[in-house]
């Protein structure tokens, strides 16, 4: 797995942001939270992003969770930062705050809110490339939060240009990703990282060129992504299929919440972090404002998930 920022593979969970009962940040569980990824053997980590819920906290509490990460990963692989807001000027304000953490590489979606057009787009992200410097600054494609698909064309020109380094795709579509790689290829963009944002078709995807995987239900448990991970990349398909079946069936835990009394976002966020609680890596699953929080009962269904995919004893 490469330990660069510049380009990335493996495995890069994005971090979810614990919080104390008073919604504040808590530190020491993000502490053991990075200590949990690291022994599962990931290949860098990525804060603030959607499952770190970054565009619902405070400048103060994203410094915190800034400097806190740089602190505890201490060099060991790259920290990744999302600069993810409505405008140019207010992702440029996050990415320099990310540098002054000393975070490794950004992550910026398409501006959003206001309609764009594909002109905009390349404004924005030409813009927050001359904010970075010498930062790899890495696309966002994830549609369903943003409203934009962003164009395969469009970013393989960003990539020749150097304005950015890869593509986090967390579009959902399958079709779209394998694209993006035909086209890469075809460019002879060797060195432009394209990692899948998808937790259930990770073997494929690593089959058919991504350079690895930006898992939310990576949270819980990392370790098994990095086996599908390393089974693919040694040959091993069998292996790494039946890897991706046990971990498709984890992922039933965003299902356990009652969705008429909260939205996807709340119920996702709330698994990941109610499977942390249960596994004593952070200590209160609480979720920012103004997600809706697990019931005891639904926690305890995440239990038995946990306990079937053998993370429990």
């Amino acid at each position: 797995m490469t330990t660069s920022a510049q380009h990335l593979t493996g495995v890069v969970p994005p971090l979810v942001t614990p919080l104390t009962p008073e919604y504040d940040v808590d530190t020491a569980s993000l502490a053991r939270l990075i200590n949990h990824q690291l022994t599962g053997g990931v290949s860098g980590v990525f804060v603030l992003g959607t499952s770190g819920e970054g565009t619902f906290l405070t400048d103060e509490q994203r410094q915190t969770v800034l400097e806190t990460t740089v602190s505890e990963v201490s060099g060991q692989v790259p920290v990744l930062a999302g600069a993810i807001d409505t405008s140019t000027a207010r992702a440029g304000a996050h990415i320099a705050a990310a540098q002054k953490a000393g975070v490794d590489g950004v992550v910026a979606t398409a501006p959003f809110y206001a309609a764009t057009h594909p002109a905009e787009i390349e404004r924005h992200f030409t813009r927050l490339a001359a904010v970075a410097g010498e930062t790899p600054m890495f696309a966002y494609d994830i549609p369903s939060r943003v409203g934009t698909k962003l164009n395969s064309a469009l970013m393989i020109e960003l990539g020749r240009q150097g304005i950015v380094a890869g593509v986090k795709d967390s579009s959902g579509q399958e079709t779209s990703l394998r694209q993006l790689v035909l086209d890469r290829a075809a460019a002879a963009l060797d060195g432009f990282t394209i990692m899948t944002g998808s937790e259930l078709t990770v073997d494929t995807s690593l089959s058919f060129g991504v350079d690895g995987v930006v898992p939310g239900l990576g949270n819980v448990d990392p370790a098994g992504y990095v086996k599908i991970f390393d089974s693919v990349r040694s040959g091993d398909l069998a292996g790494a299929r039946q890897e991706q079946d046990r971990l498709f069936r984890l992922f039933e835990i965003i299902d356990v919440a009652d969705r008429r009394r909260m939205g996807a976002s709340s119920a996702a966020l709330g698994a990941f972090k109610a499977g942390l609680y249960v596994l004593g890596v952070i200590a209160c699953p609480v979720t920012a404002y103004p997600s809706v929080p697990l019931s005891d009962e639904e926690i305890a269904g995440i239990r038995s998930l946990l306990e079937r995919a053998g993370l429990l004893d």
